[in-house]
Order: structure tokens, then sequence, then C-alpha cells
């Protein structure tokens, strides 16, 4: 019996022995499980690939400023269409409902708010107890107060408090030499100096941290104020809000509003992918002028527009988009203004208004020469323009053309610009993620193309 128990300990302990992280002194690795990459809800997958970036006609605003560029681009997921009004206001609802939280304290999210995550709270407002002069003060904190702000004495909530704070890291700064982290052979006098840790007057990595708090809240005068002697007052009244236009794309939304929805949504994710056990992603966030046409050409190397073909109509004469044609019969197209989002033929991709609808946002600033000196790996130029930078600094790339705009700049090449904190009715935008991997199905056992 006893030799029987002892066999049975030696079989039981070889056993565990072979199956040990160890592998028995061999090199085989930690032995986690292998990650293939989820596609994100609404969002489209990009193959790498590479093409001819810049105009595909005459360059009729910038002659000689765009010149043609090949561009190589690796995968990644783009939104299938711009960011509408209530994706968006999941952001503004988010901002809203932390604020309430704030001031309720941390005993009352169990009586009136959705346990999602920290980037995902909300509010029922409905099981607010009103009628409690506790909670009407307290909450009364984000409406307007009972003064002549008041229109018709009706509560409104006060769009002024919803701020967004958030952090970023700056890896542009952090990578150049004189701000990369030494190890150097050093004496114990020297080792006291902050200077030969980060290079010249920086001490730490909270150096390249930087801290942004934005307000969140679209501006909806800009249909007022980018038209003079028009008018749009029915839509700053009613665009954002109202159920109608849900699918709409958002506008009204300046650059750093919309960079600051990708990190919030980059956390949306992440938290709740960690809250599941589950391995984080890449951030979302805006795409680089490069990916933007890479995708907006559809798999057409050489197409002047985003459907494939040199022409703006099809073949019974109606308009494949959403623009200003001909002399401005605006509603020769089908639309007035905006209109909702994916109502015209996507592209090669699978993308819905690549051109027209709306102008977006890119994460490029605007530089006239940049093809001639940006990289052809991933091409990305950029200058974080503080508040105090001249507004040259500021110009941010647009691409894909408007509602407002010619035909011209529908073209997958024409590229224009805006300044970083403006809005514009014109103006939207979509969120990429940078693709996991190479491409799908990219394994060690897969082929090498």
């Amino acid at each position: 019996m006893r030799k029987l128990l002892l066999g049975c300990v030696l079989l039981t302990t070889v056993l565990i022995t072979s199956c040990s992280p160890a592998g028995n002194g061999e090199l085989v690795g930690t032995g986690r499980e292998p990650f293939f990459q989820e596609d994100p809800f609404g969002m489209l997958f990009i193959p790498l690939g590479s093409f001819h970036m810049g105009p595909s006609d005459q360059e009729v605003t910038f002659a000689l400023a765009s010149q043609k560029k090949v561009v190589s681009i690796q995968s990644f997921y783009m939104d299938e269409t711009e960011i509408t009004n209530d994706e968006y206001r999941q952001f503004v609802y988010h901002v809203r409902d932390s604020l309430a939280l704030t001031i309720l304290g941390e005993d009352e999210p169990d009586k009136f708010f959705y346990d999602e995550g920290e980037f995902a709270q909300r509010l029922n407002w409905r099981r607010v107890p009103w009628e409690n002069e506790d909670y009407a003060e307290l909450l009364g904190q984000l409406y307007y107060g009972e003064n002549d702000e008041r229109f018709y004495k009706r509560a409104q909530l006060d769009a002024r408090k919803f701020n967004f704070e958030y952090w970023w890291i700056d890896f542009k700064t952090a990578s150049g030499k004189v701000n990369r982290f030494n190890h150097p052979n050093i004496d114990e006098a020297s080792a006291s100096s902050e200077s030969w840790k980060y290079g010249e007057g920086i001490t730490d990595r909270s150096e390249f941290i930087k801290r942004e708090v934005i307000n969140v809240y679209p501006d909806t005068l800009s249909w007022v104020h980018d038209f003079t002697y028009s008018w749009n007052e029915p839509m700053t009244q009613m665009y954002f809000w109202h159920p109608v236009y849900d699918h709409y794309p958002v506008v009204g939304v300046s650059w750093k509003q919309a960079t600051a929805f990708c990190i919030w949504r980059t956390h949306l994710m992440n938290d709740f992918r960690s809250s599941r056990g589950k391995v984080i992603v890449n951030d979302f966030r805006l795409p680089t002028e490069a990916e933007w046409e890479y995708a907006s050409r559809g798999n057409f190397d050489q197409s002047p527009y985003p459907w494939g073909g040199p022409y703006i109509r099809n073949r019974r004469g109606c308009f494949l988009g959403n623009f200003k044609p001909l002399r401005g019969n605006y509603v020769d197209d089908g639309g007035m203004h905006t209109i909702v989002v994916a109502h015209y033929w996507p592209n090669g991709f699978g993308l819905y208004d690549m051109a027209g609808n709306v102008s977006e946002w890119t994460a490029n600033s605007y530089e006239e020469a940049a093809y001639n000196f940006a990289h052809d790996y991933n091409m990305d130029y950029r200058y974080e323009a503080t508040d105090k930078d001249p507004p040259v600094l500021k110009r941010k790339v647009i691409r894909g053309g408007s509602w407002k705009d010619i035909g011209y700049y529908m073209q997958t090449g024409a590229r224009t610009y805006e300044y970083q904190d403006t809005a514009k009715c014109y103006v939207g935008y979509r969120c990429v993620e940078t693709y996991l991997g190479r491409k799908k199905g990219d394994t060690r056992d897969s082929q090498v193309y």
C-alpha cells in the first residue's frame, strides 16, 4: 500500500513538473493565451497597404503645394460613419452625470446610478426624489440659477459646467534624445544631480504628462455665426438634442473636443475590458491625414472620389454625396444641410460619407509643405499648439468636404484646414484605432502574405 501511495506521489510530481511554466529548462515563454482582437462596434477593418497620397486632379486652391507621395499605412479600424449626435450625447451625459455624482457624494450611486464603471456611470434622473429639498438643492447647482438667465423661468441645465478633465502623454517630446532617461555609470556625487536623469531641466516623466480641461458641449450657435444673413436659428435650437437628429453627424465640435471624446471612448472600452479580465486594446483617436485619405480611397489608389469613379453623378444623373452642387442648388443632391449618416453608397472599404455631409477633423497640423518632409511610413505631422501660440500654429487638417462645399473638396486628395479652437456647423469627425498586429488571422503559422 505504501509503495502504491509513493508511486502516486511520484507520478503526480512528474506531471506537475512537466506542466510547469519553467518548461524543464527550455525557453518556452510565459505560456499566455493567444489574443485575437475583436472588431469594435461600429468600426470597419482597414487592411495595411500603400497608396499615392496627394491630389488626383489639378490642385485648384493650393497649386504646387500638395505633391503626390507614396505612403504606407499599417492596419487600423475606422468608424463606419461620422460620430452622430446620439453617440456624442453619450459623452456629454457621462460628464453631466459625473458632476452629479460628485455633488451627491459617494454614498448615493447605489440609489440613483447604473453601476457600469467610472466612465460609464449614468444617473437615472427619474429616480431622484426632487420633492426632497436636499436633493433639489444639491442638483440645482447644475442648472441655471433662478435669475434673469432662466428663459420663461424654465429649469435648464447649465452646459457651461460640463467640463471634462483628461490627461495624455506627449510621446513626441519624450522621445527626444535630450529627454531620454539615462543610466550612466556615474559616481555618487554625480547621481545627486537632477540633470542626468532626463536631460536639462527635466526631473521625471511628469514633464511629459499633459493635463487638459475642456467643455464638452457642442457650440450649437455655430449654425448662426458661420453664416451671415442666413436663417439658421431652428438648427441652433433643435439640432443637437432633438431625437429627429439623433443619427445626423455631430457638428459644432472643436478639434480639442473631438480629441477629448476619443480619450473618453478609450477609457470606456478599456475599463470595461479590465473589469471582465480582458486585455486592453489600443487607444481610440483621430485619424492621421494619411490614414483618412487611404481609407477614403477605398482601395482605389488613383480614384479622385471615394466611390471609385471620376464623376460626382451616377448613371441616372443623381449626385453621389451631400455637398453644394452647381451654383448653390443645395437641395439637388437630396439634402439642404447635413443629412442622416450612411444615406449614400459606401466606398470600397464599406465606409460611408467619406465625401460630403460634414468635413472631418484629422489629428495632423496643417502645413502646406508637409508632403515634402513627412515620413512615408505612417506619415504623421503634428504640433501641439497651446493657447498662447499664434493662430497659424493652431491649424488642423480637415478632409472630405461638407454639405456647404463645392465638388472639388469631395476629392480624396483635397485638403484644407480649420483652427483647433473653433467649432463649425459643417465639421465633424470619426475615430480610428490601430490594429493590434499585422493583419487579421496573422498567427505564427500563417503565410507570409
